[in-house]
């Protein structure tokens, strides 16, 4: 028999709640947020952060705006009381920052708490004890009474431990641990318990932080939880509802989120969503939800690459390139159809600026610090707009359409035979190898051009030495001058399929490029020149796009050691 039987496990009860309100509100402004990275997230880590990381980490969480900060479980960890006594006795802690510590309901370890905290300013006491009834059963073999008393003890603990310290302005935080998977009617009770000892309506700052310990429902329930809890539980008014999700179904940001939605006032997780089996609830990930709905999250998350450099460094874990918002590949597009509208979004927001609605881009990548060059890159899946776009974004070349399917063939080409991405200076070397060459024999190196009228008369010279001739034209443009010399001079009858020319953006050398595709007979050859304006330009394009096509065999591939004999029979 397969041990991987679904009959083990029992659906998770949704709550009979006939009137939701959650549903149809909006998240208009963040939550207070609450780090825990430092205890919660450390613990989970397999080699823990030594003192200096945790400073290190401390100092960035202090940065990006945290407002409370939970520094670790001293009563638990000589390391971690020892980090509490340093940030409090060299002075680390901000006015406006105040750190948290979690302890057990048990009075020993609330007294070594306290002494941890001794001489600091402002900080929360945070305690808990688990209500569920798998724990009550299995572990405490306790039934709800027992349960019930634990809590309030531990209240009653807190209670006396703060009054021994009254140069600390003081918050008592209680979680009924495993909160999700507590009857709804019993977490009610016991938090009401807890509040009769702490009495919030008499002015004590309490915070009821409602965990998902084990995340087990779908993200609704949870909302439908907190709503219900909120609506039961007395003295609401006085109290901060925080809450705290793990992310073992993946869904710890979308609970915490509806959470909110349904009145919790706080949100309790870590950067990048680091902590215990699948995780804590991501902070950044939520913040910056918020951030592209256009919710100020009240954190500075402009550091994006300094967050995952330090998390990275004192964790030892890695970020997934897709994680959400900072990973390495959030905002680059491989396909050629994205990388088009990108290319076109992003020029559409330059002209006209406002809101942004860039079509594959949730929010502008230079809002974390990301650079519009690492938004295109090119594959084999990658199609002419990603091609134009790295040529128009890093050298200033501004391919028209046909050229741009053109050329991206090529690349694709490439891309398939090496396999893997093909790197921008590669694409453009390519660009010129492909179009940009022209064989001394159809160089130009001098031309007149003069007007009559709708008429325009050329003398162009090309080749040099042996080879060189002038060629001499009319036409009703520079171009058809051109073909009209080349036609009357040497009998070359070419057709030109594709024009364009433009100036060139300020930073080039040149300052205008012409890009031509001409016909002679059953040959096609596409040729592109730069010049000091766009009729030198034209004009070496057209001769080149001629030389290719002269000398282009069955392959179509230009054949230049055939240039000057091909030249001279002409």
């Amino acid at each position: 028999m397969s041990t991987f039987d679904h009959r083990k496990y029992h659906p998770f009860p949704p709550i009979a709640k006939a009137h939701r309100r959650w549903p149809d509100r909006v998240i208009e402004h963040a939550p207070a947020w609450a780090s825990v990275d430092l205890r919660d997230g450390n613990q989970a880590l397999v080699r823990p952060m030594d003192a200096e990381q945790k400073l290190k980490f401390f100092d960035l969480l202090v940065r990006l705006g945290f407002k409370e900060i939970e520094v670790g479980f001293p009563s638990a960890s000589q390391p971690d009381f020892d980090f509490v006594r340093r940030l409090i006795k060299e002075d680390r802690i901000p006015e406006d920052v105040t750190i948290q510590v979690l302890t057990q309901a048990r009075e020993d370890l609330i007294v070594r708490s306290y002494e941890a905290l001794r001489g600091v300013r402002r900080a929360i006491m945070h305690v808990y004890n688990s209500t569920n009834p798998a724990q009550r059963e299995q572990v405490f073999r306790l039934d709800r009474e027992g349960i019930k008393a634990i809590a309030v003890r531990g209240a009653e603990w807190v209670k006396a431990g703060a009054a021994a310290h009254p140069e600390t302005e003081w918050t008592f935080q209680y979680s009924p641990e495993s909160f999700s998977d507590t009857e709804l009617d019993f977490a009610v009770e016991v938090c009401a318990a807890v509040n009769a000892v702490w009495r919030p309506d008499r002015g004590q700052a309490v915070i009821l932080n409602l965990p998902a310990t084990v995340e087990m429902s779908t993200p609704n329930v949870f909302a439908d939880q907190i709503e219900c809890f909120c609506d039961r539980l007395p003295g609401r008014e006085h109290i901060t509802i925080s809450v705290h999700t793990h992310n073992d179904r993946g869904c710890a940001i979308a609970a915490a989120e509806m959470a909110v939605m349904a009145g919790a006032d706080r949100v309790e997780g870590t950067l990048l969503g680091n902590g215990e089996r699948t995780g804590n609830m991501d902070i950044v990930t939520m913040a910056m939800n918020l951030y592209s709905r256009g919710i100020d999250p009240e954190l500075d998350l402009s550091l994006a690459g300094e967050i995952v450099a330090c998390y990275t460094e004192c964790t030892g874990m890695p970020v997934h390139p897709r994680h959400p918002w900072v990973g390495e590949l959030v905002y680059t597009a491989f396909s050629g159809s994205h990388q088009d509208a990108i290319r076109k979004g992003t020029a559409y927001y330059r002209m006209h600026g406002g809101i942004w609605t860039v079509p594959y881009l949730p929010i502008d990548p230079r809002d974390l610090g990301r650079r519009y060059e690492e938004v295109v890159r090119i594959n084999s899946q990658s199609g002419k707009g990603g091609v134009a776009y790295v040529l128009e974004r890093d050298y200033g070349i501004r391919l028209p359409r046909w050229l741009a399917r053109e050329f991206s063939g090529v690349v694709q080409a490439e891309s398939e035979r090496t396999g893997g991405e093909v790197a921008p200076a590669s694409i453009y070397a390519a660009f010129q190898e492909r179009y940009c060459t022209s064989p001394s024999a159809w160089e130009m190196n001098n031309y007149t051009l003069t007007r009559a009228g709708d008429t325009v008369k050329a003398t162009v010279g090309v080749g040099c030495g042996a080879t060189a001739l002038q060629l001499h034209g009319q036409g009703h443009g520079v171009v058809e001058a051109l073909m009209d010399a080349l036609a009357r001079s040497r009998g070359v009858r070419a057709e030109v399929e594709q024009f364009d020319q433009h100036a060139l953006t300020a930073g080039t050398e040149a300052k205008a490029i012409a890009c031509v595709r001409v016909r002679l007979g059953e040959a096609t050859a596409t040729a592109v020149a730069f010049g000091e304006d766009t009729a030198e330009a034209t004009l070496q394009a057209v001769l080149s796009a001629v030389g290719k096509a002269l000398d282009i065999g069955g392959s179509g591939h230009f054949l230049g050691d055939r240039q000057v004999a091909a030249l001279a029979n002409l």
